[in-house]
């Protein structure tokens, strides 16, 4: 973990879910130091343990050893989590909301981390640029902060 300045934190790690614990224990810290309550602690780490899944099992296929950057950038109203892959890229507006009832009743296992991140965040910015990066950004307001870009 580099921290280069307050406002900016990086973590870089390969695409083996082995190392989720390293981003989750990453994220936690860096969300307690910025005055998150441990609800709101626990919802950050899970979106972001979610965007790493669905990196290491779409982007790069399971694959391991591919790299993972993770950097952590706050400001005195959002906390900003920013997750770059070089794997397979995939179109954000191309995935539906899944129908909540059916999933429930077909019993299904997977298949809503991207629905799981909206909920769980305020916003989620993707910037796909197919062949060269994807990037995920997951920002969380301070609780009672009206901000809002």
């Amino acid at each position: 973990m580099q921290n280069p300045n307050k406002n900016k934190l990086k973590l870089q790690i390969t695409s083996h879910t082995s190392n989720l614990m390293l981003v989750r224990d990453f994220i936690a810290d860096a969300a307690k130091n910025f005055g998150f309550d441990d609800e709101n602690i626990n919802k950050i780490i899970m979106a972001v343990d979610e965007a790493c899944t669905n990196i290491i099992k779409h982007a790069y296929g399971c694959r391991p050893g591919q790299p993972i950057d993770i950097a952590v950038m706050t400001d005195s109203k959002k906390f900003s989590v920013v997750i770059k892959d070089k794997g397979k890229h995939f179109e954000p507006g191309e995935i539906n909301p899944p129908n909540m009832k059916e999933y429930l009743k077909q019993f299904k296992v997977g298949g809503l981390g991207i629905h799981l991140m909206k909920t769980l965040m305020d916003e989620i910015k993707y910037k796909i640029q197919p062949g060269v990066q994807n990037e995920v950004k997951l920002i969380k307001y301070l609780p009672g902060n009206l901000f809002r870009n």
